[in-house]
């Protein structure tokens, strides 16, 4: 194994890192959450990690998204975010998608490719065709519940869908996922209670959604995203490896 990874491969093991080089990992939506999936996947030795997002960096990103700069402004996100993981890791296989994943464009995606799925994307529609084309494909997905409107990086669990509590996001989606019978999803969720946005008068995000269009846009913090991410990341690994901590 590349001295790049030797810190890991002291903790996992040299069968482990075989495991993660020989990888592929999707990752849907590369924001605030999925910027810091990608990184920690690149640091632990996935060698192949699909990118999906449409979206532009924005100013408004710089605040949370870690491919989010000065110099990357205007810039898609996947194409910043390849470039970043390239840095780390010039041996990774890295596709692009600059798509917005939605049930109209899921006929893009071939799942059964992928060894992970990371749904790290906003829309519930989108996240829905996400977990049933996963499932259907019979390859593992962890799902991002709501990070935006929170301030305590301490309540994130990870869970069972049916197992969540206080998430309004969690709720829809334990509701959706009933009625897609759905058995079982693993999530990112916190217990913290969303916080209501102060006024500010400023504009709205650059880089909403249309979705987001008829509602406020969240408010978000350096040190939330990134644990989330983080979460997840460390989840897949865990799983691609077999290794339970």
């Amino acid at each position: 194994m590349s001295e790049r990874f030797s810190r890991t491969e002291l903790l996992l093991g040299n069968e482990a890192m075989k495991k993660l080089s020989a990888s592929r990992v999707a990752v849907f939506g590369i924001g605030g959450v999925g910027g810091y999936v990608v990184e920690a996947l690149a640091r632990s030795g996935v060698g192949s990690l699909d990118l999906i997002d449409s979206d532009t960096v924005c100013l408004s990103n710089i605040n949370r998204q870690i491919i989010a700069t000065q110099d990357s402004i205007g810039q898609y996100k996947v194409d910043v975010a390849k470039n970043r993981v390239l840095s780390i890791n010039p041996d990774c296989v890295v596709n692009t998608h600059k798509v917005f994943y939605l049930p109209e464009t899921e006929g893009m995606f071939d799942f059964s490719q992928y060894d992970y799925v990371v749904d790290a994307i906003d829309t519930v529609s989108g996240k829905l065709a996400l977990v049933e084309n996963a499932k259907k494909s019979g390859t593992p997905v962890i799902s991002s519940m709501g990070a935006g409107n929170k301030l305590d990086p301490t309540a994130f669990r990870v869970a069972d869908i049916y197992s969540t509590t206080v998430d309004p996001l969690a709720r829809v989606m334990r509701y959706e996922c009933k009625k897609r019978k759905i058995e079982k999803l693993k999530v990112v969720y916190s217990c913290e209670k969303p916080i209501s946005p102060k006024k500010t008068g400023k504009s709205e995000d650059c880089s909403a959604t249309l979705s987001d269009a008829r509602r406020s846009t969240p408010g978000s913090t350096a040190f939330v995203p990134s644990v989330v991410g983080l979460i997840i990341a460390g989840e897949v690994i865990k799983d691609l490896t077999g290794i339970n901590i």
